[in-house]
């Protein structure tokens, strides 16, 4: 990789970080791997982010960013909010499509002890955001009251997080979709 700006170096670092931790979590942000990544020395990591703790800070914050944005995009294209719950799972479903990877922030949430405060928030602000944007859907689909929506919204958020770890653990999508495909016919998801 042919990093020839400041800014292209952090972005660089950014992106080999997102992966790393997509794979392996917060123990997978080694500024040493990282760097041999993109192309770049070790220190060079250190120059941008000083200690792993506020690399795994931006790589938390970006992350929940980028998914604010997937979500706000497909509010824009579902021809409704029901539509819009209906493609809620795909976003994870994504991670799984590109070499078995998981959700960042539900990998980071499982090293919970090992976090230090600030990467913990980040993580807290992906299902924050998630949850928000569920019951927002839930409520204007009127498939539930804004009392009832966010305590669906957890669920809906943990029963998708939980169906892409379980699928992780065997590298098998399709395990993925059937679970979701469950959730449908239960009703905590609204079926197609």
């Amino acid at each position: 990789m042919a990093a020839t700006s400041k800014g292209n170096v952090r972005e660089a670092i950014l992106v080999a970080a997102k992966e790393a931790a997509m794979a392996y979590g917060y123990g997978g942000l080694n500024f040493r791997d990282l760097a041999e990544t993109v192309g770049i020395k070790a220190a060079s990591i250190n120059y941008h982010f000083a200690t792993k703790a506020l690399l795994g800070e931006a790589v938390a914050r970006r992350y929940w960013e980028d998914i604010a944005r997937d979500l706000e995009a497909i509010s824009t294209d579902a021809r409704s909010p029901t539509e819009a719950l209906q493609r809620y799972p795909s976003i994870f479903r994504l991670s799984l499509e590109r070499d078995n990877r998981m959700c960042l922030s539900s990998f980071m949430a499982t090293e919970r002890d090992e976090l230090p405060e600030p990467v913990l928030k980040e993580v807290q602000t992906f299902a924050d955001v998630n949850t928000a944007w569920l019951c927002e859907h839930l409520v204007a689909a009127k498939l539930a009251s804004p009392a009832e929506g966010a305590l669906r919204a957890r669920a809906i958020y943990a029963a998708v997080a939980g169906a892409q770890i379980i699928a992780r653990s065997r590298s098998d999508v399709k395990l993925f979709d059937e679970l979701i495909e469950s959730y449908r016919r239960m009703g905590l998801l609204p079926s197609q």
